[in-house]
C-alpha cells in the first residue's frame, strides 16, 4: 500500500512540474529533443531516489539540482560533441516580429555560452535563485557563481550587441 502512495505522490509531483522542468532543461541545452531527454533522465533519477527527495525541504529545488547535475554530467562525457546548428526554419512567416527575433537571438547567445556559465545564468535569472541557492544547486562556491554569472552576462551582452570578439573561439 505504501508503494502505491509513493508512486502516486511521485506521479503527482512530476505531472505538476514537467512543463517547468522542460523549460529549464531547454534553457540549459538549447535543444528541445535533448531537453526531453534531460527531463526523462532526471525524472528517472528522482524516482530512484524519491525516498530521499521527499525528505528535502524544497522538492522543487531538489528536482532542479538533479536536472542541472544531469546536464553538467552530460556535458562532461566523452561522446558528446557539439554540432553547428543552422538557422531556425520558420515556414509561412514572411517576416519575423521583433520580439521573436530578439528571443531567437537570446537563445542563440545563451546556447553559445559554456555549460557552467549557461547553467548559472539560467538558475539566477530564469529560476530566480540567489547566489547561495545557485551555488548549492551547482555544488560550487558563491564566488564561483558570481564569476560565472558575470562572465556569462558579459558574453551575452557582447553577443547581443553584435561584438565580433564575443563569439566562442573568436579573437581574444
Amino acid at each position: 500500500m505504501a508503494k502505491l502512495s509513493r508512486d502516486a505522490e511521485f506521479t503527482a509531483f512530476v505531472t505538476s512540474r514537467s512543463g517547468w522542468l522542460r523549460k529549464v532543461a531547454y534553457l540549459l541545452c538549447a535543444d528541445s529533443h535533448r531537453a526531453d531527454d534531460l527531463v526523462q533522465e532526471s525524472v528517472t533519477k528522482l524516482y530512484v531516489n524519491w525516498h530521499r527527495a521527499q525528505r528535502a525541504d524544497n522538492l522543487d529545488g531538489y528536482a532542479r539540482v538533479v536536472l542541472v547535475n544531469t546536464f553538467l554530467a552530460e556535458q562532461r562525457t566523452a561522446w558528446w560533441r557539439r554540432t553547428a546548428r543552422g538557422e531556425a526554419v520558420v515556414d509561412g512567416v514572411a517576416e519575423l516580429g521583433r520580439e521573436l527575433e530578439t528571443s531567437l537571438d537570446l537563445r542563440r547567445a545563451l546556447a553559445a555560452l559554456p555549460s557552467r556559465q549557461r547553467a548559472t545564468v539560467v538558475l539566477r535569472y530564469y529560476c530566480d535563485l540567489t547566489v547561495e541557492q545557485t551555488a548549492e544547486a551547482m555544488g560550487c562556491s558563491a564566488g564561483n557563481v558570481k564569476s560565472q554569472t558575470s562572465r556569462g552576462l558579459d558574453a551575452l551582452r557582447r553577443s547581443l550587441a553584435g561584438d565580433p570578439f564575443s563569439a566562442p573561439g573568436g579573437v581574444a
